[in-house]
């Protein structure tokens, strides 16, 4: 089994603050959710997180402890 790829953090930053120029406060108070929502209605064929299990995914490669 391969390690999971690295979080791309500075593709979504540059989306979060510089695409959608939201300010850090509201940048780093968004859920995963809300990102890939913002993300789904600039590039619709590209969504995020589709469902739970996509989620749960996510979740399990990048734990938060």
């Amino acid at each position: 089994m391969s390690a999971p790829a690295d979080f791309p953090w500075e593709d979504v930053m540059a989306f979060g603050l510089g695409r959608l120029r939201w300010p850090p406060e509201q940048f780093w108070a968004a859920t995963p959710r809300e990102i890939a929502a913002a993300l789904h209605a600039h590039r619709p064929e590209q969504s995020g997180v589709a469902d739970r299990a996509g989620l749960a995914a996510l979740m399990a490669a990048f734990p938060d402890a």
